[in-house]
């Protein structure tokens, strides 16, 4: 797995504070239940709108009908911003994903990422992959399929003491 370069901003950083590491970052990413997506709709105006997500190969997938808004922005232009973490001031790690969401029809992929989704959500998102997009179970329904490879994390360390950190990666896919 490709290690990011990791440094802690002084500048929005209590003085004690440390940077957060990868893997405590990569473990909110892993067990976010909900994420918020930020898009850029065709006249430049924001749309943001929450999704579930699974953690796979270094990436978030997560799902959109064609006809969802979210679908529209990101056809239009790929670059997005995933945000999760909690509403708390004074505890946990808040996370932004910079990166771009690329649309994933291979069935064969769809059907491992099928799997993370029924892996971190206890069987409660179940899908088949079938031409180019997941299915619910009995064969109806459609969704679209994208993945975001981080290219910058920012981990918002929260309570004593605060912190900012920023993880870059370069370009190519992470793993784990």
């Amino acid at each position: 797995m490709p290690v990011p370069s990791t440094v802690l901003d002084r500048r929005y950083s209590d003085p004690d504070a440390t940077a957060a590491s990868w893997e405590q970052t990569r473990g909110v990413l892993e067990t976010a239940e909900l994420f918020w997506i930020s898009t850029v709709r065709a006249d430049g105006r924001p749309h943001v709108t929450p999704v579930v997500a699974a953690w796979l190969d270094g990436a978030i997938w997560f799902t959109t009908g064609a006809e969802e808004q979210k679908f529209a922005n990101m056809r239009a232009n790929p670059h997005v911003v995933l945000t999760t973490g909690c509403n708390r001031w004074d505890q946990g790690l808040d996370v932004v994903v910079e990166g771009e969401a690329m649309q994933v029809t291979d069935d064969a992929v769809l059907a491992s990422a099928a799997k993370a989704f029924l892996a971190r959500w206890d069987g409660r998102w179940q899908f088949t992959a079938r031409d180019g997009c997941f299915r619910d179970l009995d064969g109806n329904g459609e969704a679209m399929v994208f993945s975001v490879t981080p290219a910058k994390v920012f981990a918002h360390a929260k309570g004593d003491p605060f912190g900012a950190t920023t993880h870059r990666f370069r370009a190519g896919r992470l793993t784990g």
